[in-house]
This record gives C-alpha cells, sequence and structure tokens, in this order.
C-alpha cells in the first residue's frame, strides 16, 4: 500500500492513502538512519509503501524524495532536521509587528529555497496594525523582494485571503513557515474550516509569538492542492550549505557569478570584487549583503 505522510509525532505517523483514507504506521525497529546528518527519517510530505500488521501498518519503504527542506537542528549545530519533503513550494509568512520579521530571517528562508531549487513567496500579514510611519519600510521590503524575483504580498489575513494567494497555493503542495504569531495557523483555519489549528496570542514581553503549533501537518485542501503548516520557527540556521556556494543562492549575486576578478571570490575582501561593487553602487541592497556575511561567519564557526 502507498500514501504520504501527513502528520509526524517522532514516534508514530499519520499517513494517506490513495483512496484519501488516514491510517497510523510505524517504522520498524531495524530501521537505519541513511544520512546520519539528519535527525529525523521521515518528514511531512513523504511518500512510502506500507505493510500492514496486527492493528497497526508498518513504513516499509520510503520511496525516493524529489526535494527536502531542512534547518540546522536546535539541539545540534552538527546535524539537521527535515521540515518537509516532496514540495512545489514555499510561502514565508512574516510580519512588520507583533512579532517583527527581520529582513536577516527572510533572507536565510529565501536562501534555503534557493539551496533546494524550490521557488518561494513573501506574504506580509498583519497590515491592519501597521500606522503611516510604517509605510516607508513597508514598501522598501516589497520593492525589495520583488525586484529580485520573488511575489510579495502584503494582507491582513482577519480580512480573509486575497485572491494573489489562493492563485499561488492552486494545485501545488506548499510549505508555510514563518515564526510563530506570524498568522499561518490562521491561513490554515481559512483555508480549511475544519482544521482546527490552534491560534497563539502574542507575549507583550517578549513582543514575539508563543508556540501553537507543535509538529509539521500537512492538509489536503483538493485532490491536487495540499498545505504543509509547520511549527514556528524563532532561528533558521542554515544546514547542508557550503560557504564557497553561497552566493549562488542570492540570484542577485548569481548573475555577477563570473565577473570578479577572480573565480573563487568569495566576495570578502577580494580585489576587483563584482559583487562588492554592485553593493557599493547600490544594484545589490545592503541588506542583503550584509545578510550574506552574517551567514558566511556562521559557516566559518560551524567548520
Amino acid at each position: 500500500m502507498e500514501g504520504v505522510i501527513i502528520k509526524s509525532t517522532g514516534s508514530s505517523y499519520s499517513v494517506r492513502l490513495r483512496d484519501g483514507e488516514v491510517v497510523k504506521a510505524r517504522l520498524p525497529g531495524k530501521f537505519k538512519l541513511e544520512n546520519k546528518k539528519i535527525s529525523n527519517p521521515i518528514a511531512v510530505g513523504d511518500k512510502v509503501e506500507l505493510l500492514p500488521e496486527a492493528d497497526n501498518f508498518v513504513i516499509e519503504l520510503i520511496v525516493p524524495r524529489k526535494n527536502y527542506i531542512v534547518r540546522k537542528s536546535p539541539k545540534n549545530k552538527y546535524t539537521a532536521h527535515m521540515i518537509a519533503a516532496n514540495i512545489d513550494q514555499a510561502i514565508l509568512i512574516a510580519s512588520y509587528k507583533r512579532p517583527r520579521t527581520s529582513l536577516g530571517f527572510i533572507d536565510r528562508f529565501f536562501v534555503t529555497l534557493e539551496a533546494f531549487r524550490i521557488p518561494g513567496y513573501l506574504l506580509i500579514n498583519k497590515s491592519d496594525l501597521y500606522l503611516k510611519e510604517d509605510q516607508v519600510g513597508l514598501e522598501g521590503i516589497i520593492n525589495l523582494y520583488e525586484s529580485i524575483g520573488y511575489q510579495t504580498k502584503m494582507t491582513s489575513l482577519l480580512q480573509g485571503i486575497p485572491n494573489e494567494v489562493h492563485a499561488w497555493l492552486r494545485a501545488k503542495t506548499t510549505l508555510l513557515s514563518g515564526h510563530s504569531g506570524s498568522g499561518k495557523s490562521t491561513l490554515i483555519n481559512l483555508l480549511q474550516s475544519n482544521a482546527n489549528q490552534q491560534i497563539g496570542k502574542i507575549s507583550d514581553f517578549a513582543n514575539k509569538g508563543v508556540h501553537t503549533t507543535t509538529f509539521a501537518e500537512m492538509f489536503s485542501l483538493d485532490v491536487d492542492t495540499n498545505v504543509i503548516d509547520t511549527p514556528g520557527i524563532k532561528e533558521l540556521g542554515l544546514a547542508e550549505i557550503k560557504g564557497k556556494e553561497l552566493s549562488h543562492y542570492f540570484p542577485e549575486m548569481r548573475e555577477l557569478i563570473g565577473q570578479c576578478k577572480y573565480n573563487n571570490c568569495l566576495h570578502l575582501d577580494e580585489p576587483s570584487c563584482a559583487v562588492r561593487q554592485a553593493v557599493k553602487s547600490n544594484n545589490i541592497a545592503l541588506s542583503r549583503f550584509e545578510s550574506y556575511l552574517s551567514m558566511m561567519q556562521e559557516n566559518d564557526n560551524r567548520r
């Protein structure tokens, strides 16, 4: 029997079969983790083959993945945690206030997607909270990411789902990500009324969201459309990305590959660097270059 993992609690798995039935399954005790640098063997979105047993199913085989997305494990900096597998695209739900999503976090999210060749979108939620003095900053963020090639939309999910977002989701399997309190669960509940995803409050002390989603879970909106809700992420540590290839995952830097004086230029302090020159001439945003430098430093520290 074949199915897809729609929820993983770490010890058991919910699997949706081809006919739509959802069953519980477990991994056999002999199952080995082939990639020792990944902390979890199976993720939501994985396609599996099952064998029936007395009152359950056992996972016999994981079908080879077309892609997956990982983050650095918060418990062990030398291992990665797989967030989801076999996704078509991802949407980062961000907010300018309560909680504020930093540009560095947005950049890390898109770099992770670029590394795994997964298209990404940016949805800025909570427009009902923003004042006139916020508009310049918001327009700057929207213009920045749209100029790089990422479709961006600002909205208030309290007023419903924009038509653009419905179009983004149609006939795709989409990963939803963002800080706790940004609006992921609100969007899921609007898309599927019986999802009953718990919505958390924002901490007044820290101005951050409180975790409400504990495990990743896939919701089927129709036969071709799925969304994966994920636990809120405070920090997105990069995994499986080497420093020498990092600039390839910044589209605006990738366009300049081959124009630096040295083929192995890391765009740090090498002479005649096309990337640093583009930053000086405002053809690459300073915030993006600062994110690049931060990720390079993290890579050096990890190494």
